[in-house]
């Protein structure tokens, strides 16, 4: 949406609100009421579109949500964050401001699935992270995608791996098909886990 002058805006609709206020001819009332109507609507749209860009700037510059809480008249930094979620444009296609909360939150609880996991199975994700990174016979692209596995190989974190990892499955297809395999079963068991997650925590929020 183009931005509007917000001053223009409110002006022109002080000026129908105090029309009304002072009576006169009611076709006059009614096209000034209706003209200011549409400008009120394009004055939330502007700032509906600010706030959250506004909230983003300053978790950014490291505001909490506890010290946003009251600049966005809520109580809690629950309520401050919900707040923000409902606002801000979807990535993934919800339309309402519930289903972007909803949605978010089934994404944390999904990665914090996935994380949990990781953390218990670090052992063997290291040593498949391992195996595919040393995999001989790579094409550039297959080569630069085990490098970068490599690279989050030597992080503490080993949920770091799983992106990489997914990353040079398709690229050990063509003369590592075993090891792609085995690569492609974390992908698909950590998809299933994200799902799993994000579906239980909808159905206690019912």
């Amino acid at each position: 949406m183009a931005e509007v002058e917000p001053g223009l805006l409110l002006q022109g609709v002080r000026e129908a609100v105090q029309a009304a206020r002072d009576g006169g001819a009611a076709a006059d009332r009614s096209l000034a009421a209706l003209s200011a109507l549409r400008a009120l609507r394009a004055l939330r749209d502007q700032l509906g579109e600010w706030e959250p860009e506004l909230i983003a700037a300053a978790r950014a510059a490291g505001a909490s949500w506890a010290a946003l809480a009251p600049a966005l008249g809520v109580a809690s930094r629950q309520a401050a964050e919900r707040r923000y979620l409902r606002l801000r444009p979807s990535a993934t296609g919800e339309t309402t401001g519930e289903a972007r909360v909803d949605a978010e939150r089934g994404r944390r609880a999904g990665d914090r699935a996935v994380a949990d996991w990781a953390r218990r199975n670090a052992a063997v994700l290291r040593r498949l992270a391992a195996e595919a990174s040393a995999a001989p016979d790579l094409d550039p692209a297959g080569q630069e995608s085990a490098d970068r596995l490599g690279v989050a190989l030597g992080e503490d974190d080993v949920t770091n791996l799983l992106p990489p990892l997914a990353d040079v499955r398709v690229h050990l297809e063509p003369r590592h098909a075993a090891l792609a395999d085995r690569v492609g079963e974390i992908s698909e068991h950590t998809n299933r886990l994200r799902q799993d997650a994000a579906g239980q925590r909808r159905g206690r929020s019912r």
